[in-house]
């Protein structure tokens, strides 16, 4: 977490982060609004459920719990099969499995029909949609990915915005049977969003010989579920911090309707409040991935999402004093603008801190480990309502939540993990700059001091020429006929460094 892992998309393959990343943008777009505001967008028919198999409300909500938990709890067996068959077939067989569970609940004749189709089937089919998109995006996009993970992650309050009133017309017009078998036929845009999810191919080089293709044999196969991701400490404190977060992330979207009808406002004017959450989501996520790419930011992202849970924490401690409606409004805008900011830096930070090719596998168990905070938070947050009658006490528990996994993930990430070193090739090339300026500086003085040797041999010429015109012509140079030479001063001649003004540098000698 404290070192940044280097994606480079699939192996071998340079992210394009564009081109046809778009497409696959706008896929993962339409795939996280239909992951994150069906479970919402069904609760519409739950009214008709309960008239059609005289049910209770606790029943009819068991539906959207188990859509939940399908979402997150079958990560592990999409990351196995994402790591064995790929991306885009896992997500054609994911939403042809969405559809029919919508198509089959709509001849359903009892509520367990309802949990085995909406919920299981549907659920499953959700699943194996979203977490491929996701691995998609990562792959196509890298300097460009928190953008883009913003950009998609407003497809989820964009889809609610959309499904909730496309439920009620629904309804109103085709009774509850005929609203599911639409809404199955509107999931089966689930496979066309898959067949936007065109895998990366590793250019063909022409120089590919026998060595190339026998690489290419000897390629190891990537493991269908690699748990090593838990080695790392960074996946592990993001794992524990993010389902303390999910612990009490989703409780205050649960109960602020129901909490301004308790303080006396109308069932139209409390459920105003949840589309000035989404409103303001929506334009809160792409918001918050500029500010993650920018330069500054996107090397210290894991503690801007320590920021975000703070602020999203904060928000419902301090919302939890409301005690009319417009203050509940105001809680409603901060709360949507902190939740914009968690839902587009948590994918985010876990793609940096495992990189591209464990990617799907940590996916897969984060989700799984955030299954079971899902299926604990919102009923236990209820117990605690239907034990203090007071909706304050609700928000202070999510509060306190969600800012512990904000501590937990800031804290350990600034005591625990040191920042990786920096790659050798980077060291090699600073050796390599640095070897090359102490050449130059040390020729440079070289030719220096040859320059200066060469003036004063120059001078030392002209004197010697001058003495000897002065001195008469006829005097002969006398000169010793034979001359001994001692063996030991010359050995010592040679092993000692006669003084001879400024030596020549050279680059041996100036490293």
């Amino acid at each position: 977490m404290g070192g940044v892992a280097v994606d480079d998309g699939a192996p071998g393959v340079k992210a394009p982060d564009g081109g046809w990343g778009w497409a696959v943008l706008a896929g993962c777009f339409v795939i996280t609004g239909f992951s994150y505001a069906f479970p919402k967008a069904v609760s519409v028919f739950f009214k008709e459920l309960i008239r059609e198999f005289g049910v209770g409300y606790s029943d009819t909500a068991w539906i959207s719990s188990i859509l939940l938990a399908m979402l997150y709890g079958t990560g592990p067996l999409c990351s196995v099969l994402v790591n064995r068959f790929g991306c885009r077939p896992v997500m054609m067989v994911g939403g042809l499995f969405a559809s029919l569970g919508m198509i089959l609940a709509s001849f359903s004749t009892s509520i367990i029909h309802i949990y085995l189709t909406t919920g299981v089937i549907t659920g499953l089919g959700l699943s194996l949609n979203f977490q491929p998109s996701l691995i998609m995006l990562n792959r196509y996009f890298s300097e460009k990915r928190p953008l883009a993970n913003g950009l998609s992650a407003a497809g989820s309050p964009v889809a609610l915005c959309c499904l909730s009133p496309l439920g009620q017309v629904l309804q109103y017009q085709y009774g509850w049977r005929g609203g599911f078998l639409i809404l199955g036929g509107l999931l089966l845009n689930c496979c066309v969003c898959g067949a936007l999810m065109k895998p990366l191919v590793a250019p063909m080089t022409k120089d590919l010989g026998d060595k190339g293709i026998e690489k290419k044999k000897k390629k190891v196969k990537p493991k269908l579920l690699d748990f090593s991701v838990f080695k790392d400490g960074g996946f592990v404190i993001y794992t524990v911090a993010a389902s303390i977060m999910v612990l009490g992330l989703f409780v205050p979207p649960v109960f602020v309707v129901s909490y301004a009808k308790e303080l006396g406002n109308e069932d139209t004017k409390s459920a105003l409040l949840l589309t000035i959450l989404g409103f303001i989501d929506m334009f809160a996520r792409p918001t918050c991935g500029v500010i993650a790419g920018l330069k500054w930011v996107r090397p210290r992202c894991v503690y801007f999402f320590s920021f975000a849970m703070l602020f999203n924490g904060t928000a419902d401690l301090i919302g939890s004093q409301s005690k009319d409606y417009a203050s509940l409004v105001v809680f409603c805008i901060f709360f949507g603008i902190s939740y914009g900011m968690v839902g587009a830096l948590q994918f985010e930070v876990l793609m940096t801190i495992v990189g591209t090719e464990k990617f799907s596998s940590a996916i897969g168990l984060v989700l799984l480990m955030e299954a079971i905070a899902v299926l604990v938070g919102p009923p236990g947050a209820g117990r605690l309502l239907d034990a203090t009658k007071n909706y304050m006490y609700v928000f202070l528990l999510a509060g306190c939540e969600v800012v512990l996994s904000a501590v937990v993930l800031a804290t350990c990430n600034f005591l625990f993990i040191k920042k990786k070193p920096s790659a050798p090739a980077d060291k090699l090339e600073s050796i390599t700059l640095t070897d090359d300026c102490n050449t130059k500086m040390c020729s440079n003085r070289a030719e220096g001091n040859d320059d200066e040797e060469k003036g004063e041999r120059e001078e030392q010429e002209k004197m010697i020429k001058e003495e000897e015109n002065k001195d008469n012509e006829g005097i002969e140079d006398v000169r010793p006929k034979s001359v001994t030479v001692d063996s030991q001063e010359v050995e010592r001649f040679l092993k000692e460094p006669q003084p001879n003004g400024n030596m020549a540098a050279s680059p041996e000698t100036c490293l």
